[in-house]
């Protein structure tokens, strides 16, 4: 079974995530969306939040897992069994930040592959942090979030101190 790990901070996860692990599905039996945590990371979203917010997007899919993980992600990926690490690519500058992670990753674990798609065209601008900045602000964010965590970020934005 081909498994892959999808990690990232997902604070919040973006139609940009979707549109990758869709993509990903075709090439994985199975994909593991996985919360890496950060102690020095500040948040928007708590982690519960977060693991909601991918449950909302992907319950019910027998290809997709939900997960959360302290630690090396390639350590993580050992744990689950899976073989590669799915990841996006937006732009150049994207490709620049993950060759040397996957580059250490692959020192660290010869046996697991970073797998990278790149984002299409109308994804390709959306970043969590310019989400984060939109929902902070209390800006439109429908087309920019998937539409299944719409009405759940909605209702957090409204009841969150920023």
């Amino acid at each position: 079974m081909k498994k892959a790990i999808f990690p990232g901070s997902f604070d919040p996860i973006t139609c940009g995530h979707v549109e990758i692990i869709q993509r990903g599905k075709a090439l994985f039996d199975q994909i593991v969306v996985a919360i890496g945590i950060n102690s020095h990371k500040k948040y928007l979203f708590e982690l519960e939040q977060r693991l909601k917010m991918l449950h909302l997007c992907f319950d019910g899919d027998p290809q997709i897992a939900v997960a959360a993980y302290h630690g090396l992600t390639v350590d993580f990926a050992q744990e689950q069994g899976a073989g590669f690490l799915l990841r996006g690519l937006r732009s150049g500058q994207d490709l620049v930040y993950e060759q040397p992670i996957e580059l250490v990753n692959k020192h660290m674990n010869p046996h697991i592959e970073t797998v990278h798609l790149l984002s299409k065209p109308e994804t390709a601008h959306i970043s969590s942090t310019i989400v984060r900045e939109v929902i902070k602000y209390r800006g439109r964010v429908d087309g920019l979030i998937p539409d299944a965590i719409l009405a759940y970020v909605k209702a957090l934005r409204y009841t969150q101190t920023s």
